[in-house]
């Protein structure tokens, strides 16, 4: 057994990778083409679909060709997302009544290309609404720019800068979506197991997160909502940041993420024990939810 499935044995989850076979998904783009519509175009190419039932706008699909040379794509009909991967905006305006909003909301996303979810918080705010997506790599974020002209969006404004170094643009923001980088899973890498180092991914990846969650909470005004997501499954980029987060700031509040398919963040973590409210966040072990691994975690600054 390879040292990542004995850790997740320890955490409770004993499973064979070899047998999780992750679904192929997509998210309607309900801005330019309502479901039906779109689904009635797939269904006449003979693209099959069934719907994710805990998304708004996200289905799987089965295809003989691939969806990203269709014209629907091409169109900004539809993005190619993991299922998982559209679970962290919709948490992030769970309850919001996005037709009260005032005009001046701002949402942030701090680590955006190549623009999966900065598209889609666009979409649930209607296009209404300022999003700013900053991203440090140039061809990343020149596939993000792509991206939201291909979905016909105009609310987005993307910098190419560090999300550590956010103050830079003097901006408070009601919404923030930080899906921080991480050492990934083995469902999205099928070589994670040979090319990850426990060690070096530990280490390394915590830091980097904690850096821009303590930027993220620079920016976040005062009564607004900050959701983090990692695609990992190591507790020490997951349950662990946010235990040391709430330990730092005690005017951070965890909210519940409201998503039956996902187990609830561990409050014990090799005999290490956390803050009760970590209860709150959410797992996604492939091997229950069908998914690729993910963590959610939603942050209110009281």
């Amino acid at each position: 057994m390879n040292q990542f499935m004995q850790r997740y044995e320890n955490l409770g989850q004993s499973f064979d990778p070899d047998l999780v076979d992750l679904k192929k998904s997509f998210r309607i783009n309900t801005l330019n083409i309502s479901s039906e519509d779109l689904l009635k175009r797939l269904h006449a190419k003979g693209v099959k679909t069934k719907k994710i039932p805990f998304l708004k706008n996200g289905f799987y699909f089965e295809s003989s060709f691939p969806l990203s040379s269709t014209e629907e794509y091409l169109l900004g009909h539809i993005y190619i997302q993991e299922a998982a991967s559209q679970v962290p905006c919709e948490v992030l305006f769970d309850g919001v009544d996005i037709s009260s909003l005032s005009s001046d909301v701002v949402a942030l996303d701090m680590c955006a290309a190549p623009g999966s979810k900065t598209t889609q918080l666009a979409q649930l705010l209607n296009d209404d609404f300022l999003i700013v997506a900053l991203d440090d790599v140039a061809p990343r974020l020149e596939k993000l720019k792509d991206n939201i002209v291909r979905l016909g969006l105009k609310s987005v404004l993307t910098f190419k800068k560090d999300g550590s170094y956010v103050d830079d643009l003097n901006l408070k923001f009601d919404f923030i979506l930080l899906d921080a980088p991480c050492s990934g899973n083995f469902c999205v890498n099928k070589n994670f197991f040979k090319e990850r180092s426990l060690l070096l991914g530990i280490k390394k990846m915590p830091k980097t997160q904690k850096q821009l969650l303590k930027a993220a909470w620079r920016v976040l005004k005062k009564g607004g909502v900050l959701v983090y997501s990692t695609c990992s499954l190591e507790p020490e980029e997951d349950e662990l940041v946010i235990d040391w987060f709430l330990k730092e700031k005690d005017d951070a509040k965890l909210l519940p993420v409201n998503v039956s398919v996902a187990d609830d963040g561990r409050t014990n973590i090799f005999s290490k024990e956390l803050h009760p409210d970590i209860k709150l966040t959410k797992k996604f072990w492939p091997h229950k939810t069908g998914t690729e691994g993910f963590f959610v975690a939603k942050i209110k600054k009281v």
